[in-house]
């Protein structure tokens, strides 16, 4: 991508690469899954083979000495962001979190005792909701927990990584998450233009902000990452382009972009934001053509979809090296085949399993009260998922499959298996989206917009009517 002249703003850098990808997007936009798993989550269902879950649980000892990743769902927020289609509860009552930490612990020693304790935890994340809703007394408590049991590092690698609200993140807290262990923090950034955090209901000016970066750089954590969104009421170009300066003055290691889904019928607080307000499709796209133009020009490497990262970071290597992965917190290093979700709603994956927990916080507060697993809808994944999978996760990692190698690993002729799909393959290939060989299929940089679509061929429970009731579950691709 072709530098700016020094005298060309952001703002005004309408190039010919831009018309032909505006032209594109009227064809591919549609809704379609963001592939953080396959099968995707509305595959999931309530009537799942449990038994063989349990069966397979008890019967899998050889792993419980492999490693483990963790994460912990915090569904509390002491305010609502407009915007948020996370699982969370709206509460001001901090005597919730007690509640929550007690059936919290019920779950984790259960757990424990089924996944297996003494596996080493090679990764934990803390989402939500706003972890950093436990005051420091509970964010030790919770630590203390886990530690007594699961086997957590203190040495060695190990990726112990935790998302934090500016508005409510004081020095000393960045302290005490670094002296218990984590060493990758995440601020949800969203946008600094005062106009757009007033209509999302999330206002953290970038002189709170600021400060805060500087804390944790001397708490010498190894990545911090910003989490932006793009598509929000009153963002435009102009709004955009001072957001990306003030992010690439900060210069955080990591930077996530999102493409704001407004899906008002499912999620009851994007109610609250005027749709007359939201960029039309032109202007939405533009704002990621200029993201990826801007962070890439300040040196950062854009990988996999939403993503961009510093030269050096962990994630740029694992990419290079075939080992970066993505599941339901984005793209990670794989350093663990089983990932272990503990709260409300978290989702595990664990062998041929997805599980999800309970959604709702009644819900999974009766079913830890009555003994039972929190476990409440999942899917058993087929060999048939498995080959698909593997496709959908290279091309979203790795942007290529390596056709020779897949067909040695399933033991298939991928044209023959595929056929159907090599041909709509052609039509993006003529596109410009990929390069398509005997041998492999690459994701070109212009097709990088539309990578969600590209993988959306191979995913089996799409189907092929673009008012289908599956579709109509996502955001749009574009």
């Amino acid at each position: 991508m072709a530098p700016l002249p020094p005298d060309v703003s952001y703002v005004d850098s309408v190039t010919p690469e831009f018309q032909a990808d505006r032209a594109l997007a009227a064809k591919y936009s549609r809704q379609g899954p963001r592939y953080t798993s396959y099968p995707t989550a509305p595959q999931f269902r309530e009537d799942f083979p449990k038994d063989q879950y349990y069966s397979w649980l008890r019967e899998s000892e050889d792993r419980k000495s492999a490693p483990l990743s963790l994460y912990v769902h915090i569904p509390f927020c002491n305010d609502i962001c407009y915007y948020c289609g996370c699982n969370k509860v709206v509460t001001r009552d901090q005597q919730a979190t007690r509640d929550y930490l007690r059936h919290l612990e019920m779950e984790v020693i259960s757990q424990a005792r089924s996944v297996g304790g003494s596996r080493p935890v090679t990764q934990m994340h803390w989402g939500g909701g706003t972890p950093n809703f436990l005051d420091s007394g509970e964010i030790t408590e919770l630590m203390h927990m886990l530690a007594s049991h699961f086997h957590l590092l203190d040495r060695g690698y190990r990726e112990y990584s935790i998302e934090v609200d500016p508005r409510v993140t004081k020095p000393d807290t960045i302290a005490l998450l670094k002296g218990l262990g984590f060493n990758r923090i995440s601020l949800g950034i969203q946008d600094f233009d005062r106009l757009v955090q007033k209509a999302i209901n999330r206002i953290q000016p970038y002189q709170q902000v600021a400060p805060l970066v500087e804390c944790i750089r001397r708490n010498d954590f190894r990545s911090l990452s910003f989490d932006l969104i793009y598509g929000l009421p009153h963002q435009d170009r102009h709004t955009m382009d001072e957001t990306l300066r003030r992010v690439v003055d900060l210069k955080p290691d990591r930077i996530a972009c999102y493409n704001y889904a407004h899906l008002p019928e499912r999620f009851s607080s994007q109610r609250a934001i005027d749709r007359l307000s939201l960029p039309d499709p032109e202007e939405k796209l533009l704002l990621q053509y200029m993201i990826g133009r801007r962070l890439q020009e300040a040196g950062y490497r854009h990988i996999g979809m939403d993503h961009y990262v510093l030269p050096g970071d962990e994630l740029a290597i694992a990419q290079q090296e075939g080992r970066l992965q993505r599941n339901f917190q984005g793209y990670s290093l794989n350093m663990a085949e089983d990932l272990l979700g503990l709260g409300v709603s978290a989702i595990s994956q664990l062998g041929d399993f997805y599980i999800q927990n309970a959604r709702d916080l009644d819900c999974y507060y009766a079913l830890i009260d009555q003994g039972k697993s929190a476990a409440f809808r999942g899917c058993k994944i087929s060999r048939e998922d498995k080959m698909r999978r593997y496709i959908i996760m290279g091309l979203i990692c790795e942007l290529r499959l390596d056709i020779t190698e897949f067909n040695r690993r399933f033991g298939i002729d991928f044209h023959a298996r595929f056929h159907r799909e090599i041909g709509t393959m052609r039509a993006m290939e003529a596109d410009g989206l990929l390069h398509a060989t005997a041998e492999e299929l690459q994701v070109t940089e212009h097709g990088r917009p539309f990578l969600r679509n590209i993988c959306m061929v191979f995913d089996a429970y799409l189907e092929a009517r673009p008012d289908a009731p599956l579709l109509k579950s996502y955001s749009r691709t574009i």
